[in-house]
């Protein structure tokens, strides 16, 4: 199926994670048109390369159709996409499809490994209320079985048989 990478981003730190009851870090998210996907251990660049063995979030996608609904739920005119803190936004696929399934996305070849389950920290990132409703629609974190660049811009999905 055809699906469209419309942002790609890393972060050379974590605003949140092991943060409860203190401010958020500002590391920020910075764009890019490409990004080097290593398997096994992330996307070059990124805060949680090479984080553990077996890390099961080396990349992480969010839904450009779940950013809109977002959007039109809570009344906002335009939520800034870096700000659910995922590497990649894509348009095209349910991503909670793909849990549990392997998938070649360009060259490179992921398996989803579980939700990208929202934090209570989503109030503060997007707006109050988006932490309750972004359960169960929070994103896809997957494992990198082949190495390669993702790219902005339409690509090929396909669903790999195991």
């Amino acid at each position: 199926m055809q699906v469209c990478i419309e942002q790609l981003w890393i972060s050379p730190g974590h605003d949140f994670k092991g943060r409860h009851g203190m401010e958020r870090c500002n590391h920020g998210m910075l764009p890019c048109e490409r990004i080097d996907l290593v398997a096994g251990s992330g996307i070059e660049g990124d805060r949680y390369f090479d984080y553990k063995p077996d890390y099961k979030g080396q990349i992480t996608f969010f839904s450009a159709e779940v950013a809109a609904q977002l959007e039109a739920e809570l009344g906002k005119a335009q939520v800034d996409r870096s700000a659910f803190r995922r590497n990649a936004l894509i348009r095209g696929v349910d991503l909670n499809a793909l849990i549990g399934k392997r998938f070649s996305l360009g060259e490179v070849i992921l398996s989803g490994s579980e939700e990208c389950a929202p934090c209570y920290w989503m109030d503060e990132a997007i707006a109050p209320g988006a932490y309750p409703w972004l359960k169960g629609r929070g994103g896809l974190r997957c494992r990198i079985h082949r190495s390669g660049t993702l790219g902005v811009g339409e690509q090929e999905l396909t669903l790999i048989a195991s």
